[in-house]
């Protein structure tokens, strides 16, 4: 039996701790749908199309994982794309309380939905996706953060925002 998973998250932008965890979960499913979630009642930083580039970039040698995004309930795309885990990573103890409530409401909302949780490696339990917009936006050094690979993407893409909201 094919299992199917989908990770998903903001991914705004994507890092070491995301990839780290993309890594792991690839290894646990036939197929990772690496999934981005697009909340319009929250502002980001990149586009769901420049967030997918950043991931497609990075996750290239992982043949089994696959790049989607969707502005809905992650439980209907989980129905929808017949998929059968949902994958969450977790860095602190805030973060399984959030993602154990949201958990139980999947579950709820579909029986099937089944949550798995994976702690991030202790070199990533600190890092977060706003930390790295807020270095990155005042210039400092992302790299030990994020994927050399878009590490000056990112920055690059940054700093002109904070130009513009200087003005």
């Amino acid at each position: 039996m094919m299992k199917k998973a989908i990770y998903p998250g903001s991914f705004d932008p994507v890092t070491n701790g995301h990839l780290e965890i993309i890594k792991r979960a690839s290894q646990m499913c036939d197929q990772l749908i690496v999934l981005i979630s697009v909340n319009p009642n929250k502002s980001s930083s990149f586009s769901a199309e420049e967030r997918a580039a950043f991931l497609r970039k990075v996750c290239y040698d992982i043949p089994n994982v696959r790049i989607d995004s969707c502005s809905g309930l992650i439980v209907d795309y989980f129905r929808e794309h017949d998929c059968d885990i949902i994958i969450k990573g977790l860095r602190a103890m805030s973060d399984f309380e959030t993602e154990f409530q949201m958990a139980h409401v999947n579950k709820h909302l579909c029986p099937r939905a089944e949550t798995v949780f994976l702690c991030a490696d202790s070199q990533s339990t600190y890092l977060s996706s706003s930390m790295v917009r807020q270095i990155a936006m005042f210039g400092g050094d992302i790299s030990p953060f994020v994927p050399e690979s878009i590490k000056d993407d990112i920055t690059k893409r940054l700093l002109i925002k904070a130009a513009k909201e200087d003005k």
